[in-house]
């Protein structure tokens, strides 16, 4: 088996929280929107249907627990959940916390505005949030 590799702009846009049984657990850079996105570890895929049913299952279950975790963050009444790879082919699925009222409400959030980032303190402490609930 081969070292996993992670995008550039994936590694670019978000920060790493943790590993799941599947998947790097990561949290997209952007104050806007709670927004976590779950990369499998699995080289070379680029779409869901190219795991296989036991790599399928694993990644459902990391969803279920990511997407829970972010429709119970503050204010948080929508959750979108989303694998489009139109721009970075490997496969990631996005999750991200919405509400009436938000910075692109009700539109999709990819390709709405510039991310407002973190500053460095302030994703250090999310991240430590984020591993703590994941925990």
């Amino acid at each position: 088996m081969t070292d996993f590799l992670l995008d550039p702009r994936l590694a670019a846009d978000s920060a790493f929280i943790a590993d799941g049984p599947l998947s790097q657990v990561r949290l997209m850079d952007d104050t806007r929107y709670p927004w976590l996105v779950l990369v499998p570890r699995v080289n070379d895929v680029s779409e869901w249907l190219e795991l296989d049913g036991g790599q399928q299952r694993l990644l459902l279950a990391e969803i279920n627990q990511a997407g829970q975790l972010i429709r119970s963050a503050p204010g948080v009444e929508k959750l979108n959940i989303g694998a489009l790879g139109n721009i970075v082919r490997q496969l990631h699925v996005h999750l991200v916390g919405r509400h009436e009222g938000d910075a692109a409400w009700p539109g999709p959030v990819w390709g709405h505005g510039h991310a407002v980032r973190h500053s460095p303190d302030q994703l250090g402490m999310e991240i430590e949030r984020w591993r703590q609930r994941l925990a």
